[in-house]
């Protein structure tokens, strides 16, 4: 059963109902397209509408699909209906939270006769479970960035800037492998480390800093997510006992992951633990969140989450501390949901680095 055949199913679609799809993570899962336009696609369908710079690409990258490109005084939505026309379409799903008001005004006026409805984000519950070959692509995206920050590691002393590090960081990703980042790579040195999302700075590295570093390498379209907090010297004995308390809750936490176990059941471990240290309220986010062609995607490990872990569910544990004027710690691996427990997909050390 194609991905295409997995949505058609999962929501039910009638041989008379067709999808368009805007979103690009979810044309690429579809199709394995990456450029721009539209993907639309029913029963015995499927159709990407681009433009003349992504029509090569797509024929490239989707065949099976039927690529059509929009010019002058024809638009991507009226090679849609067109496509809905020839195939006997009378009612159509979309993304409502992708697509803007003023676009879904648009649709309906040349999709006329055509009623649109929410395909309520049936991609993305196809999306959860992750197959071998995505697995794959997530565990090389995440030996690129283990490598990666093995190489970076004499780079850090007293004096570089965070900015710096995050520049020498990503340069390091590229040249080990990765296709592109998976996101904007944090480094937050000393009372920054209070900051979850720090932006890298001017602040200089100083003795006894500690030092958290958030990133992830792109690889075939898959994303991995790592973060590794060091020390440059000697820390203070609190930051000390701070990260500590964050690896024991992420060692737990990581061994708790197993299909059918809720996610909120293990956030709640993670709280429990850093709670029970003195920290509480020091740990405002969720543990943890799914990760794939999205650097964010569901399920996520929060107290929100009631959904059980399923095999094939690619997630992170990343529980931190984060205190204001001192510092903060995280560590987090990006682990993959097995038949019997879980296996982390992270490899770089855990055990506090003292550089």
């Amino acid at each position: 059963m194609t991905r295409i055949d997995k949505v058609l199913e999962r929501a039910g679609l009638s041989k008379t109902e067709g999808v368009i799809i805007h979103k690009p993570s979810n044309i690429f899962y579809l199709s394995g397209y990456t450029g721009e336009g539209l993907l639309v696609f029913g029963h015995g369908f499927k159709a990407i509408i681009t433009d003349f710079r992504y029509t090569e690409q797509a024929e490239n990258q989707a065949p099976g699909f039927q690529v059509l490109m929009v010019g002058k005084g024809v638009s991507h939505v009226m090679l849609a209906k067109k496509v809905f026309d020839e195939n006997g379409v009378t009612a159509a799903r979309f993304e409502d939270d992708e697509v803007t008001v003023r676009a879904f005004r648009k649709m309906e006026e040349v999709l006329a006769g055509i009623p649109l409805s929410p395909i309520d984000l049936v991609p993305e519950q196809v999306r959860r479970i992750k197959d071998e070959e995505e697995i794959a692509a997530i565990e090389e995206a995440c030996a690129i960035s283990c490598k990666a920050f093995d190489a970076l590691l004499p780079h850090i002393k007293v004096g570089v800037t965070e900015k710096q590090l995050q520049i020498i960081l990503d340069n390091l990703l590229l040249e080990m492998g990765a296709d592109g980042l998976a996101f904007d790579t944090i480094v937050a040195s000393g009372e920054n480390g209070s900051l979850p999302h720090a932006i890298p700075g001017p602040r200089q590295i100083q003795q006894g800093d500690m030092i958290t570093f958030d990133f992830g390498a792109k690889k075939r379209g898959y994303c991995a997510d790592m973060t590794r907090t060091v020390s440059v010297g000697q820390p203070k004995e609190e930051m000390r006992v701070i990260y500590e308390t964050v690896l024991k809750a992420q060692e737990e936490c990581e061994k708790m992951l197993r299909p059918g176990i809720s996610c909120k059941t293990v956030d709640d471990h993670a709280h429990e633990v850093i709670d029970a240290a003195g920290y509480h309220g020091r740990f405002g986010h969720g543990l943890g969140h799914a990760v794939g062609i999205d650097i964010h995607e569901e399920p996520r490990l929060s107290q929100f989450c009631e959904d059980p872990l399923e095999v094939g569910h690619v997630v992170t544990v990343e529980p931190g501390i984060y205190v204001p004027g001192l510092g903060g710690v995280r560590i987090e691996n990006t682990c993959v949901i097995t038949e019997n427990s879980a296996r982390t997909l992270v490899h770089a050390q855990k055990a506090l680095l003292i550089l």
